[in-house]
């Protein structure tokens, strides 16, 4: 079934419940919702993209805190139940990686976490670790603000694969 079509059969709270393993702002989740239906992929694709950019800064953040770090497969596992097959496919560039790749990733994690007040954001789909790490490495030499607003667009096209996926 069409994720879009998807949506609009789904009963209001199973519409959240996708809406939410697609993006972690509740305030996101209740926008989608009641812009239902969706008239077709573009349409949801179009309305998922104007909620997001219309949201403050505490729903970004809301919706970061619902990502593993980029390589924390533990953390995937156990904090993410809901998400983590998602997330784990999106990473899949990790797999594979070796120690010293692993350590720098976590250590840089760390801080740009320690740096930015929330958690490095990338669409790692397609992406290996070692291309990460030097994104990471690459992106933890901007502001706050720079790095906020590259973090908002990396959610929006992770937010943009999750809604693709609904329904496959």
């Amino acid at each position: 079934m069409e994720p879009w079509h998807l949506l609009n059969e789904a009963a209001p709270e199973r519409a959240r419940e996708l809406l939410r393993g697609c993006c972690g702002s509740e305030r996101w989740v209740g926008r989608m919702a009641a812009r239902r239906p969706f008239p077709g992929i573009d349409d949801l694709l179009t309305a998922a993209r104007d909620e997001w950019l219309a949201l403050a800064e505490q729903d970004w953040l809301e919706a970061f805190r619902h990502h593993p770090k980029i390589g924390d497969r533990e953390s995937l596992r156990r904090r993410f139940p809901a998400t983590h097959h998602l997330s784990s496919r999106e990473q899949a560039g990790v797999d594979g990686a070796g120690g010293d790749v692993l350590d720098a990733l976590a250590a840089k994690n760390e801080a740009y976490e320690r740096k930015f007040g929330f958690i490095f954001i990338v669409c790692a789909t397609g992406r290996n670790a070692a291309e990460m790490l030097a994104l990471l490495e690459a992106r933890l030499g901007n502001d706050r603000a720079t790095e906020l607003q590259n973090a908002a667009s990396e959610q929006a096209k992770i937010t943009e694969l999750r809604l693709r996926s609904l329904g496959s």
